[in-house]
């Protein structure tokens, strides 16, 4: 079992005919995912690597009954092309785009509103690195060499430190369920909390790895979660401890602008309601290493 995607898992990816769309499509098929169609407005009948393209998301679910779609559609489109996905019966959307417009993801969460809560669609991003569950599938851009199966849920603000995350669980000897990039713009589709209450549902899932950065309430939000409900182990770990206040860093959710938004601070909150704190970047993966063992002990 894993969380989001699967073996079955049929997806379609929006800007397939660009060039990011033609590689990650390319990526994503060598992994074993299952693409099977793609949407360019105007480009109707050609193929990428195989994969047949349509006009709109219409069309390719109605032609490939596909539930997930990657979006690796420019800025200005992107809105708008989330928002198709999900009038069209999209259940999992994930956008790489980095640069969207935060008025424009605005304007998709006051549309996703409309939506009953068991009939909207997830979404990952924009600006994040989509999913993984090893062995199964990929929807996204991430490296699939450094993700091993196991029993370890994986949830980050970052890719790059996602992908740090899994190569050091990975060199220690473990493995992971599901890795999902919740992206780092200030305006995201899913949070770190939405993300936990999937891996404390899922069975294949014994402890979770969450990556944190500086900036915003998400931390703190999940740090409640897990002192309220959850039944696994976290381990957590929180970048940006030397960051600067009133500083972008990096991305544009990573900036200190009021009260707890700091590392230390989310750190201590984390600390505060039993999760296992990683000291340092370098040492992910050996400190989920010592709580996956420690648990197998206990039981």
């Amino acid at each position: 079992m894993s969380i989001l995607i699967g073996l079955d898992t049929r997806i379609i990816i929006q800007g397939i005919t660009g060039r990011i769309g033609a590689f990650h499509c390319q990526q994503m098929l060598d992994y074993g995912s299952r693409v099977v169609a793609g949407v360019t407005p105007g480009r109707s009948g050609d193929q990428v690597h195989g994969v047949p393209v349509f006009n709109t998301v219409a069309e390719a679910v109605e032609a490939s009954g596909a539930s997930v779609s990657l979006l690796a559609v420019p800025p200005p489109f992107a809105a708008d092309a989330i928002m198709e996905a999900a009038e069209c019966g999209i259940r999992l959307a994930v956008s790489i785009t980095d640069g969207i417009p935060a008025q424009d993801m605005i304007k998709v969460k006051r549309y996703m509103r409309r939506y009953r809560e068991d009939q909207c669609m997830r979404l990952l991003g924009p600006n994040g690195a989509g999913v993984i569950s090893p062995g199964k599938a990929l929807v996204g851009i991430m490296p699939g060499t450094i993700f091993t199966a196991g029993n370890v849920g994986l949830v980050a603000r970052s890719g790059t430190l996602g992908y740090e995350a899994a190569a050091q669980i990975q060199a220690a000897g473990k493995g992971i369920s599901s890795s999902v990039g919740i992206g780092s713009d200030l305006i995201t589709g899913s949070t770190l909390l939405d993300i936990l209450k999937l891996f404390n549902a899922d069975d294949d899932t014994h402890a979770v790895t969450l990556i944190g950065e500086i900036g915003g309430s998400q931390e703190a939000e999940a740090a409640q979660y897990i002192q309220e409900h959850m039944q696994k182990p976290v381990v957590a770990y929180v970048a940006g401890i030397v960051a600067p206040k009133r500083r972008a860093m990096g991305h544009a959710g990573a900036i200190i602008s009021a009260y707890g938004e700091s590392a230390s601070e989310k750190i201590a909150l984390f600390r505060e309601v039993g999760a296992t704190i990683v000291p340092g970047p370098a040492q992910i993966g050996e400190t989920v290493a010592q709580v996956l063992d420690t648990l197998a002990h206990q039981t």
